[in-house]
């Protein structure tokens, strides 16, 4: 059989020169045509060149005429397909029987067991006592059907998603200081700035492809990376700052306290396009040096240095990610970062802004018509203009429309446990591995009556826990429109067959409302594009008007475009900023400076528990709880098989722990093993661990920030111990 040259195998395995794109291919994965998709990890956006054979993808590169990722990907990107490959892919209905134990059931079957119990759930308790969470990871038309079910349909008034997990900080913050939810950016910024300034961003792992934007630049950029920890952003920069964690908001008064000091502020920008201004000077001034250096741990030259390289740079952008946005006070540690870009004039020109990177493929889409804190196309609940618009457009009495805000995400979790939530309907997301306390949230889900989830994967901590698990297709799988970080609408395809008989998110809504009750409200959405279109028309006077995008073929064929595209819009530029004419979308067109007096996590180390727990994005190969990402071969060879915690040398030697021995690592709400691993790239006192294993949110501590409701992951206090030790 070895030497054979022709039968069962052998032209298996043979390679011929690709059709398309570059290297060799297996003549079964000799691609007949291609095709364009957004990819469905990130928020990036990378568009991907799928490869078809006979209508089906067999292979995928990256699209070399995308504007956002220029021909690359990351490894994430490439095993987009492979991770649809599943032995527990959900392929059927599964309804938890007589002995608590999940078996197939059919579609009729699991339709009518959806309506029978959440409706006598309502029916016992009324119908707020059921609430869904949803997620930054399905199609935007899906996201809005499910927000019209639930609330106009169902009758639901708590629903919120797991974007609350990532992104609620930035959009609080852009709402308050710009009059609405609007990144200003265009991915042409990296490329454009003198002066990059990264806060809680390790831009390399979590967004490589952004990184790869940067390491383009060809003005030498000043790049200065703020964070407590030694990452490969901060290795690459040109400037660290390795504050202490949670400092970063003194620091940012601090610098703003010193630009006004020596006048280094833009007074004509100021003056004609913000207010209270001067209240901020006034609040930022009892930020001394002295204040800041005892805070952040930096000494007093280097903060100084800080504030005259914003100064020197004549395009200065300020990027943040997760550092930031899941805080204690991310809100205003964001809007800190507003306010120096505003107080220099550094938005609205190239290289400039103050700029949110999203973490989920749709979390933006999530933002802004999901129907969970907004009401669609970025409406308010609470303003009787808007729900009139939304109920004429959508032919619905206006009465349909709730007159409050729901609840957030902790709030629907808070409800469960004080019995005031007993059905639970979650869409896409997996809250029992990635909510913070991962212990307590257990607990409190065994509380309710039903729980249904919605997923790819019968696998998840979440799908173990239900009492009804409804099959869903995946990425490649269907078809609708992300929105990514730089608010590009792009076009996701079916071109591949769900397994077994899962069904699209979009065709699992269809059919609840038909089993439900209430399919006449939505008799028009036959198709994603049906939903689009209804996107557009609610979308029009909103900033984040899209009526002028002529379809699917459209944002295919422009390879995606940037929200505003009104009609009769003439800019069709690729990349598009936001301010560039200095108004923004408060109803005077100026935007506000918003600040508060700093303050102490909830939680700090102390003499019991004197290690503060930091967590994060781990590789480049990694995603979130690893729902999709364990699935690919690939990806599991490019990061540790074995949990980690990173923790420094001296400490190490302090405790007697040697190199890659097994510990255990604890705060007051659990105790979990990791292997240590002996690193500088994390200060004294500090320890890390990266947070896609499921055991490590049973360390965190719940706090969240009062404004956005985020909750802040980045802050624990432990302790560790041998095992020996006992």
């Amino acid at each position: 059989m070895i030497l054979a040259r022709d039968g069962h195998l052998t032209r298996e395995l043979l390679l011929e020169p690709a059709k398309f794109g570059l290297g060799k291919t297996r003549e079964a994965e000799s691609p007949d045509a291609t095709t364009t998709a957004v990819c469905g990890f990130c928020s990036t956006g990378c568009g991907l060149e799928i490869h078809l054979k006979e209508g089906r993808a067999v292979t995928l590169t990256p699209a070399t005429d995308w504007p956002v990722n220029l021909g690359m990907a990351c490894p994430k990107g490439w095993e987009a397909l492979t991770v649809l490959n599943s032995p527990d892919r959900a392929t059927r209905p599964l309804k938890k029987n007589a002995n608590g134990k999940l078996e197939p059931t059919s579609w009729d079957d699991a339709l009518k067991t959806f309506c029978d119990q959440l409706k006598g759930v309502q029916s016992r308790h009324g119908n707020d006592s059921v609430a869904f969470l949803s997620t930054g990871q399905i199609a935007t038309e899906e996201m809005a059907f499910l927000g019209s079910l639930a609330k106009f349909g169902m009758g639901m008034l708590h629903g919120d998603g797991n974007t609350r997990q990532c992104m609620a900080t930035a959009a609080t913050a852009y709402k308050e200081s710009f009059g609405f939810d609007a990144p200003p950016f265009s991915y042409a910024d990296f490329e454009e700035s003198d002066t990059l300034v990264f806060i809680g961003s390790n831009l390399c792992i979590a967004h490589p492809i952004l990184w790869e934007r940067v390491l383009r630049n060809p003005h030498k950029p000043e790049i200065i990376v703020i964070d407590p920890r030694l990452t490969e952003t901060a290795q690459a920069a040109t400037t660290h700052l390795q504050i202490q964690p949670k400092s970063d908001l003194t620091l940012l008064y601090t610098v703003a306290n010193l630009l006004i000091q020596n006048d280094w502020i833009d007074r004509d920008f100021i003056a004609q396009h913000t207010n209270h201004f001067d209240e901020f000077a006034q609040h930022v001034a009892a930020y001394t040096l002295e204040r800041a250096v005892e805070r952040t741990g930096l000494p007093e030259q280097t903060i100084i240095d800080f504030a005259e390289k914003i100064h020197r740079g004549e395009r200065v952008s300020f990027w943040w990610t997760m550092g930031v946005n899941q805080s204690h006070e991310g809100v205003r540690t964001a809007q800190a970062m507003i306010n120096l870009a505003l107080m220099t004039g550094n938005i609205g020109r190239p290289g400039t802004g103050a700029n949110s990177v999203t973490g989920q493929c749709n979390a933006m889409g999530s933002r802004l018509f999901s129907n969970t804190t907004n009401l669609l196309g970025g409406h308010s609940f609470t303003n009787p203009a808007d729900r009139q618009k939304v109920a004429d457009i959508l032919e619905i009495p206006v009465e349909r429309i709730p007159t409050e805000n729901s609840w957030a995400y902790d709030q629907i979790i808070e409800g469960i446990k004080e019995d005031k939530v007993k059905g639970l309907w979650v869409i896409a997301t997996n809250p029992a591995h990635s909510w913070i306390h991962q212990n307590g949230l257990h607990e409190i889900l065994q509380k309710l009556e039903f729980l249904v989830v919605q997923d790819m994967y019968t696998t998840t901590e979440t799908a173990q826990l239900a009492d009804l698990v409804l099959p869903a297709a995946g990425w490649g799988e269907k078809e609708g429109s992300f929105i990514n970080s730089e608010r590009r609408f792009g076009l996701h395809k079916k071109v591949s067959p769900a397994p077994g008989e899962a069904l699209a998110d979009f065709q699992i809504f269809r059919a609840i409302a038909g089993y439900w009750g209430c399919g006449d409200m939505f008799s028009k959405w036959t198709a994603p594009e049906r939903v689009f279109e209804t996107m557009q028309q609610l979308s029009q006077g909103q900033p984040c008007d899209i009526s002028g995008i002529g379809g699917y073929q459209d944002l295919d064929d422009r390879r995606g475009v940037q929200w505003p595209f009104a009609a009769g819009e003439t800019d069709i530029a690729s990349e598009r900023r936001l301010f560039a004419d200095g108004q923004f979308f408060h109803a005077d067109q100026k935007a506000k400076f918003r600040f508060e007096e700093t303050r102490l996590p909830g939680e700090t180390a102390s003499e019991e528990y004197p290690f503060t727990l930091l967590t994060g994005r781990g590789t480049a190969a990694q995603w979130h709880t690893q729902t999709r990402t364990a699935k690919s071969g690939v990806l599991r060879k490019l990061y540790p098989n074995m949990l980690q915690v990173d923790l420094h040398p001296a400490d190490a030697k302090e405790l007697g722990i040697a190199p890659h021995e097994e510990i255990f690592v604890e705060s007051k709400r659990g105790v979990i093993k990791a292997h240590a691993n002996l690193t500088a790239a994390v200060q004294r006192g500090h320890v890390f661990m990266p947070m896609h294993w499921e055991t490590v949110n049973q360390l965190t501590f719940a706090e969240f920030d009062p404004y956005s409701r985020q909750p802040s992951y980045k802050n624990a206090a432990v302790r560790l111990r041998r095992r020996q030790d006992g």
